[in-house]
């Protein structure tokens, strides 16, 4: 006798569990695959919806005889292969700004070089000294001063490209 109280109440309970279930399913922005007896939330494209309840012809909403506009085609999200490619793409860039920033900086450190040298030069040969230099036997000879003006003249040349 009392099990025929508790099967209709066994019956019930089953049948008002019965809704419960997940009745909808879809891809979140993680790439999360998520179930839920509530639709997905606005704004979520209708490709990334696996899943939703089937709307019978009676609880559709009234569709006029003049077909609706078709929704403008959206991008695929990139692939795996091409989020990589655009990486390596990006990277080789990368390593292409830096090896032309180091050789940039070593160029103006050799030309800042090469001034200073000039500079030194200059300074010497203007000086008034007399300047000697050393030959091929390696003797000490004094320079004319027609090389001087020679060497003068050279140190100046590079002077002029670095103001």
């Amino acid at each position: 006798m009392n099990l025929n109280r508790f099967l209709p109440l066994l019956l019930a309970a089953l049948a008002a569990h019965a809704p419960a279930h997940a009745q909808y399913s879809w891809i979140d922005d993680h790439g999360t695959r998520v179930f839920s007896d509530r639709p997905p939330p606005p704004g979520t494209p209708p490709s990334r919806i696996l899943k939703a309840p089937r709307t019978s012809a009676a609880a559709a909403p009234y569709a006029p005889d003049t077909p609706a506009a078709p929704e403008p085609a959206k991008p695929a999200p990139p692939s795996l292969a091409e989020r990589d490619a655009e990486f390596r793409k990006r990277a080789a860039q990368r390593d292409a700004d830096e090896r032309q920033a180091a050789e940039e900086a070593r160029r103006k450190a050799d030309m800042a070089g090469q001034c200073a040298a000039a500079r030194r030069t200059e300074a010497y040969l203007n000086s008034g000294r007399r300047l000697t230099d050393l030959d091929d036997r390696g003797e000490r000879v004094v320079v004319t001063d027609e090389e001087k003006a020679r060497r003068l003249e050279q140190a100046r040349r590079v002077l002029a490209d670095c103001r």
